[in-house]
């Protein structure tokens, strides 16, 4: 499935030390309609992603110069594109770890080129539009098709600005943690399982081992005000899912 148009080509920044790794990959990328640049050292890394602002970054965990988690842990407060992480491993805590420094998606190496292009396109289409997958009800509790922007007493969430806000402070998120939060509350009063959520905005199947989406909702709670141990906005519904209360 192509990506949506774009008014110019989507541009790619890897970030790998493997350099015929990363050549290989480049070409296959750009064979099918992507810019793409490469960063071989970890501390130049940060720099260019923060200068060039690709539209997605696919990020090694393991780099000379440093690591993965670092690189993805300084760029987040000002870079708000996707991140794809790498790792050689498959450890869960590496994975955890990642999604916890910002990442947005992570796959194991050796990675299938076709596999990454498929997910690298899953993270861009979520850049130009929210999955209409599940029946949204604003918080009113009508249909809110259409609507771009949800207010929820002092939380507001804008999809149009891909932005969220509390008390009037713009609210630092990640490009997953607000596409999370935007199907969340626009489904506000619906309990979403994990498998919905998962197939909305990854675009593929649950396999009921992934964490992602409990690691993001952990970040998002004290974010928007909620209490990560007891929560009120974002409540876990044992062996279902998780559901947005409208009135928290």
């Amino acid at each position: 499935m192509e990506v949506e148009e774009h008014s110019e080509a989507w541009r790619i920044l890897i970030v790998e030390d493997d350099e015929r790794l990363a050549d290989l990959t480049k070409e296959y990328l750009e064979s099918n309609g992507l810019v793409v640049s490469v960063e071989g050292n970890g501390t130049h890394a940060v720099e260019r992603i923060l200068t060039e602002k690709p539209d997605l970054v696919v990020l090694d965990l393991m780099l000379p110069g440093e690591d993965g988690l670092s690189i993805c842990r300084k760029v987040r407060p000002t870079y708000n594109g996707p991140i794809l992480m790498l790792t050689a491993r498959t450890d869960d805590l590496d994975q955890v770890l990642g999604l916890e420094m910002g990442a947005d998606d992570y796959m194991s190496k050796p990675v299938r080129p076709r596999v990454l292009l498929a997910r690298i396109r899953a993270l861009l289409r979520r850049i130009k539009e929210m999955s209409g997958n599940v029946v949204e009800s604003d918080a009113s509790g009508s249909d809110s098709k259409g609507s771009t922007r949800l207010v929820f007493n002092n939380l507001t969430v804008d999809s149009s600005m891909r932005e969220a806000w509390l008390n009037d402070e713009s609210i630092d998120l990640t490009s997953a943690e607000f596409d999370l939060l935007w199907l969340l509350s626009s489904n506000a009063g619906t309990v979403l399982s994990r498998e919905e959520i998962f197939t909305a905005l990854r675009g593929i199947e649950y396999d009921g081992q992934d964490r992602s989406i409990d690691v993001r909702v952990s970040r998002i709670r004290p974010k928007i005000g909620d209490d990560p141990v007891h929560p009120r906005r974002i409540k876990t519904v044992r062996s279902k899912g998780y559901l947005f209360v409208k009135e928290a």
